[in-house]
């Protein structure tokens, strides 16, 4: 069996919300050997699928044996992980400067809303916080009303696991060649205006301007938009470039003189009262039917459950799906040493784990 792309990486995960849990399931799944150090009495929760992939050991870090035993699994680590407000690792005796006096390779991970530095560093905020204060909720939402929160996805783990995971494979090379470890300082905010580039390209050029909700990507164009269909449910659109969008007026019937000029949006409403009016006509999956593969750009909305029902979605088995629940199996996929099969997480001890790791040293 080929072994991931990380096997061999050591990561100590201090228990956490949201996005270092599914930062330290990332490396997991890409065969990294993650030891989840939890609260005392910890237990595994088959449904918390972010949980997969790792050892979890239960620790009380207020107590100094505890600690100890901590520092004796960093030690041994390649990456460190945590999610705490500023100044809690290092009341707990685990600030970076004593984990890399421990262990001068490793890779401190540092996940926060706010960051490490700044006047709101030690607030409390969530992802929809992030993002507001980012200028992305701002950007989401219907022309005539309120900013939609777009899940969390965008500030937890668009802009926070993702840029954690990013961040600690960075360092993670750069310590093979110096030798020396560093401090990643993972903000969301930060990570969630990274994901703003490309629209602040188009505010630069003049091409971003006017309220939510009337742009070409947040729904205002009558060709990137969702429409009702006769069972009030919705089909998606993105025939933006002119070949889509000719296939999507052919499949719908609409003749293109019909219509105003894409070019001039004060002619969108009449463009979309139009294809409204034909989605209206037919059910979801008869559109879905009726566009097929045709490069329309047409989708249906689905539920998560159907997705994962969906022939393309099944075809590749996206999702896993069992006695468990659906979640999402691993990705991206690697040809030659492919990730994990998402094993559940499993309670363990700090000396099965130390063990185990003094164990494989010879194979690092």
């Amino acid at each position: 069996m080929q072994r991931g792309p990380l096997s061999g990486v050591r990561v100590v995960e201090f228990s956490a919300l949201g996005p270092v849990p599914f930062c330290a399931m990332l490396l997991a799944d890409m065969g990294a050997d993650v030891v989840q150090i939890a609260r005392p009495r910890a237990e595994i929760d088959d449904t918390n699928f972010m949980q997969r992939g790792r050892r979890v050991v239960p620790l009380d870090l207020k107590n100094p044996s505890d600690r100890d035993t901590a520092l004796d699994l960093i030690a041994s680590a390649d990456v460190l992980l945590e999610g705490s407000r500023p100044g809690v690792m290092e009341h707990l005796g685990l600030a970076p400067a004593t984990c890399l006096a421990r262990n001068p390779r490793l890779v401190y991970g540092r996940m926060t809303g706010w960051g490490q530095t700044g006047p709101l560093a030690s607030t409390a905020g969530h992802d929809i916080n992030y993002i507001a204060l980012s200028g992305v909720l701002d950007a989401i939402g219907a022309a005539d009303g309120a900013p939609v929160p777009p899940l969390n996805l965008v500030g937890d783990y668009g802009g926070g696991a993702m840029f954690l995971a990013f961040g600690a494979l960075c360092a993670l090379l750069e310590a093979r060649v110096s030798g020396a470890g560093q401090v990643i300082d993972a903000a969301m905010i930060d990570g969630s205006s990274m994901l703003m580039s490309l629209f602040c390209r188009l505010l630069a050029q003049g091409q971003w301007s006017g309220p939510r909700g009337t742009q070409m990507l947040d729904g205002g164009a009558p060709w990137y938009a969702t429409y009702r269909t006769a069972d009030d449910r919705y089909v998606a659109v993105g025939a933006i470039e002119e070949p889509f969008w000719q296939a999507l007026l052919a499949g719908l019937e609409i003749g293109p003189d019909s219509l105003p000029p894409r070019g001039d949006k004060a002619g969108w409403p009449t463009i979309r009262a139009a294809l409204a009016s034909t989605f209206a006509t037919r059910s979801r999956d008869a559109w879905a039917t009726h566009f097929g593969s045709a490069d329309a750009c047409v989708s249906p909305v689905l539920s998560l459950s159907e997705a994962a029902q969906h022939e393309h979605v099944a075809a590749r088995a996206t999702y896993i799906a069992d006695d468990r629940g659906i979640r999402p199996a691993v990705a991206p996929r690697l040809s030659r040493t492919p990730g994990g099969k998402a094993a559940q997480a499993a309670l363990s001890n700090a000396h099965a784990v130390l063990n185990s790791w003094r164990t494989n040293e010879s194979q690092r």
